[in-house]
């Protein structure tokens, strides 16, 4: 099955509706990812990189609050469902508007503010991202999007060092979860297969969550960029789709709340966090803080098929 984006009155929920899309909440997008960074950065081996990707969450959360989507950006969104033809907020085709600048200016002030980003090599990266031109940080956009989304860079786009690459695409990351947010859509299975890229804004997953509660047992996986998670079922690999070649590995017990999936066909994992076993798992967050798994996943000669927004390649 693949998912298309629909607006929302085209929705026909049953009563075993399952929901093919959630778009991300609009509010308080990165508090708890914050704090949760900062809960499991206690005794860490990677306690100061924890510590500091807390703080960068906690100066998305304050740029989304100083800077809304504009209601003239709120309104666009519909038209722009109206005439897609692919995901709705494709990367590589969405006009981004003067407010994504708005964006990027206002995650420099708030990076200011927190201690942990006055070391030399952010201050340079800051200091690169405040004086380059606003063509310059579109092509930097346009190169990391595209990279990042699996494509080739524009040849006559450089991307920016690896510090300043990581504070744009925290503000890009912003600027897509907002739209996302406000997207007024739903998601429609359709016949057909590759469901390995996000239906909202085509980019990669960073991992998937297999839910508790009323949706226990569902699986979805949830984009790297916009945040948008999409519902895959769990009998299949999330990058090729293939069935038949999928084990299971965990650093600890089979009942671990944490493992990674790999697929014998495609030669790729992706982690899966199960809340049904820790319901304090934050994706972003843990993937971040179990890296040693990638590192055992590195060992069993795995590529991974997604990426954190925290840690980019």
């Amino acid at each position: 099955m693949s998912i298309r984006i629909v607006p929302e009155s085209e929705r026909s929920p049953g009563v075993d509706h399952i929901a093919a899309v959630l778009l991300p909440v609009a509010d308080s997008a990165y508090t708890r990812r914050a704090a949760r960074l900062r809960q499991l950065a206690d005794g860490h081996v990677m306690a100061d990189y924890l510590c500091w990707a807390a703080d960068l969450v906690s100066a998305q959360q304050a740029t989304h609050e100083a800077a809304p989507l504009p209601e003239a950006e709120v309104q666009a969104l519909t038209q722009a469902l109206l005439d897609q033809t692919q995901a709705p907020l494709h990367s590589g085709h969405w006009p981004r508007s003067a407010h994504w600048h708005a964006v990027l200016g206002q995650l420099l002030l708030q990076l200011d503010l927190q201690p942990s980003m006055h070391s030399a090599p952010l201050q340079q990266a800051i200091a690169v991202l405040r004086h380059a031109s606003q063509d310059q940080c579109d092509q930097w956009a346009d190169a990391l999007l595209a990279v990042l989304r699996g494509d080739e860079a524009p040849q006559d786009s450089a991307l920016p060092e690896a510090g300043a690459a990581q504070i744009l695409w925290s503000a890009l990351s912003v600027y897509w979860r907002q739209l996302a947010s406000q997207l007024p859509a739903t998601g429609v299975a359709q016949a057909g297969e590759h469901r390995h890229l996000c239906p909202v804004c085509n980019h990669l997953p960073t991992g998937s969550l297999v839910m508790a509660g009323a949706q226990a047992g569902l699986r979805y996986v949830q984009c790297n960029l916009c945040e948008s998670q999409w519902h895959v079922v769990r009998t299949k690999c999330t990058n090729c789709d293939g069935t038949e070649a999928l084990d299971y590995w965990c650093l600890e017990s089979e009942k671990a709340p944490i493992k990674a999936e790999s697929c014998g066909d495609c030669h790729s994992y992706l982690k899966a966090f199960y809340l049904q076993a820790d319901h304090q798992l934050e994706l972003v967050a843990d993937d971040l803080a179990s890296l040693a798994l990638d590192a055992e996943m590195e060992a069993q000669d795995v590529a991974r098929s997604g990426f954190n927004p925290l840690m980019l390649p």
